[in-house]
């Protein structure tokens, strides 16, 4: 076996492993019934609050524009706080020296984090879409199971790559908590999943657009609504560059910041 082979087929197994075993290490103290909680009641009262909020607001009698849009931003929930609090918590429990210390490769080690996490905004979409129709009449006969499916895992991909971006401010900053509520409460608004973005001004649709789930929660609605695939794939490029951008610059820094952690002697710092 080649020494690349062998190298590659370690990477493979680096990544894996360390996206299995991190997912692990953050849930892991925690009690059965309140990780179920979390997945299950947490993503309920949220979309009541909006749901009723923006249908009472709008006067809309449909409240199918705020289900959608609040089922999608499950997404940056698994995307941002769980991928930044598992690249966060190497520094908190003390593990990143040892981390770093390592020969690894790191762009396995980066890219690994985010890999559970997108499965697990699948599935808070999955639950926010089910409350949708339990409690709502949310109507899916129209949409394309494969479509949908397809724009869901996209649009995680895209909040995991913020997240990512945000996880590197956790390594040279203690309040990146701060940070991570700020962004998820400006997606509320700047995503499309509250607000029609065609009623907020221009300079705020210029940065919708530069965001990873607007297209995603654009793109469902419109899935959902019937629309074919070829009408949203154009969106699901955008996302998906949007998401890789994301993911490039948080890489990038995250080498910056182990450089200069090593630097100065600041990885145990709190």
């Amino acid at each position: 076996m080649s020494a690349i082979l062998r190298r590659s087929i370690l990477n493979i197994r680096l990544f894996f492993e360390g996206a299995y075993l991190s997912y692990i290490a953050l849930f892991h103290w925690l009690r059965p019934m309140t990780y179920l909680a979390s997945k299950v009641i947490a993503p309920l009262t949220q979309m009541l609050f909006f749901v009723f909020i923006g249908a009472y607001a709008s006067g809309s009698q449909n409240p199918a524009f705020f289900v959608i849009g609040n089922a999608l931003i499950f997404t940056a929930s698994s995307g941002i706080f769980g991928v930044t609090m598992s690249i966060g918590s190497e520094r908190w429990s003390g593990t990143l020296p040892y981390l770093f210390g390592t020969p690894a490769n790191r762009m396995a080690l980066f890219f690994g984090r985010s890999l559970m996490h997108i499965f697990d905004g699948m599935l808070g979409v999955f639950i926010g879409l089910g409350w949708g129709i339990l409690l709502f009449k949310l109507d899916l006969s129209q949409a394309d199971p494969a479509s949908l499916l397809l724009t869901i895992f996209i649009t995680t991909f895209s909040t995991a790559g913020l997240g990512l971006l945000m996880g590197c401010l956790s390594l040279i900053t203690r309040n990146v908590m701060f940070v991570n509520n700020t962004v998820y409460f400006l997606l509320l608004i700047f995503s499309g999943a509250n607000l029609d973005l065609a009623t907020l001004p221009p300079w705020m649709q210029t940065v919708s657009t530069f965001l990873p789930l607007t297209r995603g929660v654009s793109a469902t609605r419109q899935i959902i609504a019937g629309e074919k695939f070829s009408g949203i794939v154009h969106m699901l490029y955008e996302e998906i560059i949007i998401g890789v951008i994301f993911i490039l610059i948080g890489y990038f820094m995250f080498r910056i910041f182990e450089q200069k952690a090593k630097v100065h002697g600041t990885l145990e710092v709190f």
